[in-house]
């Protein structure tokens, strides 16, 4: 007869080893959870440092040139005309010139100082012009733009979502405040075709702005905020409205108006009839017009060169610094084998 009771399948004292890792609560054992997985633990040596900042210069440093020759290559003419066609004057005169009946006409003269490849684009600059207030974004409705049967939908659009007792469409203070001026190119009296076509993304145009939309009791209110649609044109073909609302990022952003495709030779005098009817005066904007051509990094901006030359030199700098130390002064490197990582986990 056994007489330790704790040997006895039904004594108070049992224990049963799979009811206690059920109560257990520690996890589960993984490799993962114990941290025991294969790691990549290099040990950064001075040639390991040296040879890491070097590879960087070379590549930054070329790919910095060759972006800064790029945008070198881009040939822009900018010129700001806001001032220049508006009387002179304190700004509540410029204001009420903008917002009154008189003829908004006004001819400004161009020089090309490179020669410039087509395509040229054309682009108008605002600057002081917060597309991103968040009131100002949400005014839209994206459903009026995509369907025929959303017109009534514009509950977001407010203040801009009914007038005369009828849905506006397209509804919102974006569309609302649809950039009107206008401009016709000219050299030695003969007329610059400009190219209004796919100047806005094919996404846009396919997507969010539908073929059967066509613009009703737009720009009817009390207040005219800026250009008038054509109603009889569906609004994925109103390429000037689909420019404007993909609202820009930050508050002097340029858009594109159109693209002139013909070469234009240097010292070509190009004359400009604009109209100037977009008010930037009540907010201190100011208004440009952009004529540039392009390259294979895009349009004319230093400043992607600029920073890989930046980077590219500062980590050539720190590869000669490292450099003179670690022949000047070297300091003695430790044995690798009394790292934790690569002694024997049984020894000692």
């Amino acid at each position: 007869m056994n007489s330790n009771p704790t040997s006895s399948s039904g004594g108070a004292g049992s224990t049963d080893p799979s009811a206690v890792r059920r109560n257990s609560k520690r996890p589960k054992y993984s490799r993962f959870t114990q941290q025991e997985l294969p790691a990549c633990k290099p040990i950064l040596t001075p040639r390991w440092v040296i040879s890491a900042f070097m590879v960087v210069s070379i590549v930054f440093i070329p790919i910095g040139v060759a972006s800064l020759f790029a945008s070198r290559d881009v040939v822009e003419i900018v010129e700001r005309y806001d001032e220049a066609c508006a009387p002179a004057g304190s700004k509540s005169e410029k204001i009420s010139y903008i917002q009154g009946p008189a003829d908004k006409t006004c001819t400004r003269t161009l020089r090309v100082s490179k020669h410039m490849r087509a395509p040229i684009y054309i682009y108008y600059q605002l600057d002081n012009f917060y597309q991103n207030h968040r009131r100002y974004v949400k005014s839209r409705s994206d459903q009026q733009l995509r369907h025929n049967g959303s017109a009534s939908e514009v509950s977001a659009c407010r203040p801009e979502d009914i007038a005369n007792g009828m849905p506006i469409v397209p509804c919102g203070l974006i569309a609302w405040s649809l950039f009107n001026d206008t401009y016709s190119f000219a050299i030695s009296s003969r007329n610059l075709t400009v190219n209004k076509r796919e100047i806005s993304w094919k996404s846009d145009r396919d997507h969010k702005f539908g073929r059967d939309v066509f613009p009703r009791n737009f720009q009817s209110g009390g207040i005219i905020g800026g250009a008038h649609l054509n109603e009889s044109i569906p609004l994925s073909d109103q390429e000037d409205l689909i420019v404007w609302m993909r609202t820009a990022a930050l508050p002097t952003f340029r858009k594109l108006y159109g693209k002139i495709e013909q070469d234009l030779q240097a010292n070509d005098v190009i004359n400009v009839t604009l109209q100037n009817n977009y008010n930037t005066y009540s907010f201190n904007g100011k208004k440009m017009l952009v004529l540039s051509t392009t390259s294979w990094l895009g349009g004319k901006n230093d400043f992607l060169g600029i920073a890989y030359l930046t980077v590219g030199g500062l980590c050539f700098f720190l590869a000669m610094l490292f450099t003179i130390i670690y022949l000047v002064k070297p300091r003695r490197l430790g044995d690798p084998s009394y790292l934790s990582w690569n002694r024997n986990p049984g020894g000692r």
